[in-house]
């Protein structure tokens, strides 16, 4: 094990000990503490918050105790600066993007140091900010996902595997939305996005989309069909329950639509017919499940677009960024429950 924070012993952490509200959340201070065996300590400059921490915070039911105490976060940035047994010496330093990191595990990103399995980091490149790095995970992997499930393929991204392939986001300007933009404008296909209103509308076009459509003022079907008669080849889908119909009368032969979340825990009616006729794929998506494989060409293939500099983050990319300290994780918390638009990120240090 090698250590590069020499005289730091204490790390500052954002803690759970029972599920509820935002108000279970405490600040504590923890002994700083060394990565074992195939693992690293990252010094975190940024942590995401997603709505996957707050749901997980709020549990089944409230006052369940979680014991160990959770540190959420999945999402963060900054700098390796110790390594474990196995690890090579060579990721001292170096600066990463962490994804998945508290599934399954106490040890999450809202803290200023976070032990990381090595497989649930990547490198972030100098061009790209901490801001970047820790807007990631969870939504692009997500995105990425979600374009990638057709029964035609493709498996990966990158300029040209979209080409020719229309793709409709349903919330563009959402993080997951922002980031299924951004990855297919990438992989060159032709971006159509719905929105509720014309701030999310400029948010979407500054994302990549090509066309936009305000749902609550246009019928989306014949909008989209009027864009493109042949029908989208992939829909990226966040209401599923309130679209599914839409998706079906919009789809081309062998499309697919991939749902990435529970729209409130309601329940889904698929058009059984419209789905037939053009072979429909229907994929449900979730992060933590997804095979490993996935998720590894994801990593990959998002990290290439960040060399690339096809993607990013802040107003100029569709996603306006809200910061918050450490010691204000209730309020990033809050704002992401109550639907902030944009990427909310905590600042440990």
């Amino acid at each position: 094990m090698t250590d590069t924070a020499a005289g730091v012993t204490l790390n500052r952490c954002v803690v759970y000990r029972r599920t509820g509200g935002a108000d279970v959340l405490e600040l504590v201070e923890r002994p700083l503490r060394l990565p074992g065996p195939g693992e690293v300590r990252v010094r975190l400059e940024r942590a995401g918050v997603n709505p996957t921490d707050w749901k997980s915070r709020r549990g089944q039911a409230d006052g369940s105790p979680v014991d160990p105490p959770q540190v959420p976060g999945h999402d963060g940035a900054g700098v390796v600066d110790a390594v474990g047994e196995g690890v090579e010496v060579a990721w001292l330093g170096v600066r990463v993007w962490v994804w998945e990191a508290a599934h399954g595990r106490p040890e999450g990103t809202t803290q200023t140091a976070a032990i990381v399995p090595l497989r649930r980091i990547a490198l972030l490149p100098d061009a790209a900010s901490a801001d970047a790095g820790a807007s990631l995970g969870v939504p692009f992997i997500t995105a990425h996902r979600c374009l990638t499930v057709a029964e035609h393929g493709p498996r990966r991204l990158g300029p040209g595997t979209l080409e020719h392939r229309t793709v409709l986001v349903a919330g563009g300007a959402g993080a997951v939305g922002n980031a299924a933009i951004q990855l297919a404008r990438w992989s060159d296909a032709t971006v159509i996005a719905t929105v509720s209103g014309p701030h999310k509308a400029q948010l979407a076009v500054a994302a990549g989309a090509d066309h936009v459509i305000d749902y609550t003022r246009r019928d989306v079907a014949a909008e989209v069909r009027r864009i493109v008669p042949h029908g989208v080849d992939a829909v990226v889908e966040v209401a599923a329950a309130r679209n599914a119909a839409v998706d079906a009368a919009v789809l081309a032969l062998d499309a697919s639509v991939a749902v990435y979340a529970d729209d409130g825990g309601q329940e889904i009616t698929l058009p059984i017919r419209a789905s037939m006729v053009t072979n429909a794929r229907w994929q449900f998506v979730l992060l933590y499940t997804a095979p490993e494989e996935a998720k590894k060409h994801a990593v990959e293939d998002i990290g290439a677009a960040l060399l690339d500099g096809a993607i990013g983050v802040g107003e100029e990319h569709g996603l306006p960024l809200h910061h918050f300290p450490l010691e204000q994780a209730r309020q990033a918390h809050e704002a992401v429950e109550g639907g902030a638009v944009g990427k909310v990120l905590i600042v440990p240090a």
